[in-house]
């Protein structure tokens, strides 16, 4: 059974410099990192949101044969509250637009962006999400 993610990973040529982006970005410091074999930091995680949800920075050195270099991929959208604002700040932060901001119904708003390491972010606001956390059932 499928419970929700445990962690979600995206990957950086220079991992010190996304978790300086991303705690800059989340507004908190990464609470976990391991380095690599030159001591360099090779992987970091953050847990951030209502959930404690885990976001983990992974050296692309480290990184499946044959992945793809460009952006792409699957999208994971994290709510936000205020998605113009959250666009606004992401690009202000260096993100460029992937996916411009689409109404999707009523209560269903998402965008992405590229991160400055080739990352595919995607935002979204979401009132199911709301009911959820609010305890309340659809």
């Amino acid at each position: 059974m499928f419970r929700g993610f445990a962690t979600v990973n995206i990957w950086a040529d220079d991992v010190e410099a996304a978790r300086s982006w991303y705690a800059e970005l989340f507004g908190v410091e990464a609470y976990f990192e391991r380095p690599g074999p030159d001591g360099r930091v090779a992987y970091c995680e953050f847990r951030i949101g209502d959930h404690q949800a885990e976001f983990g920075i992974v050296s692309r050195a480290f990184a499946p044969e044959g992945m793809a270099a460009e952006a792409g991929g699957a999208v994971v959208h994290w709510h936000v509250d205020d998605l113009t604002g959250t666009l606004e700040r992401l690009q202000e932060l260096g993100a460029k637009e992937y996916m411009p901001r689409i109404e999707r119904g009523p209560g269903f708003v998402t965008a992405a962006v590229v991160d400055p390491f080739g990352n595919v972010l995607g935002v979204m606001h979401n009132e199911h999400y709301l009911r959820i956390v609010n305890g309340e059932t659809d």
